[in-house]
């Protein structure tokens, strides 16, 4: 369980730099609004101590993490949409990589909720990429 804590510690690094933006273009509210929403939810998931509180608390988390990004990626319409999708995409294979670890825990489930964070982490990287500048 601790390894699945620290791998999805690693996700939400990744999804934190899409946060750091500066102001050089001139976004829309909501834009701004929903990244600083994925900047909180990856925060709470951050801080989940799976130890003291089970994977059911992390999946919530996650939960409310897809939400938050699945705002932004409403709000950034079709500005940000090949990224936004692999976001989106990304975070189901993270999902779905953390149901099997936690129904049969192993190596091999380890191995893929590592290699859905890195393929978050990338994806992220390339919104922020994306989006440099605008908030």
């Amino acid at each position: 369980m601790r390894q699945i804590a620290l791998l999805v510690s690693a996700a939400v690094l990744a999804v934190l730099p899409v946060a750091a933006c500066s102001t050089s273009e001139t976004p829309t509210a909501a834009v701004c609004d929903n990244l600083t929403a994925v900047q909180n939810s990856a925060q709470h998931v951050r801080d989940t101590n799976v130890a003291e509180n089970g994977l059911n608390q992390l999946r919530t988390d996650l939960i409310q993490l897809r939400t938050d990004v699945q705002a932004l990626i409403a709000s950034a319409k079709s500005q940000w949409k090949p990224q936004a999708d692999a976001i989106r995409t990304s975070l189901d294979q993270l999902s779905t990589s953390v149901d099997a670890a936690k129904s049969a825990p192993g190596k091999s489930a380890f191995d893929a909720v590592r290699q859905a964070v890195t393929t978050l982490e990338t994806n992220v990287k390339a919104l922020g990429d994306a989006m440099h500048g605008a908030c």
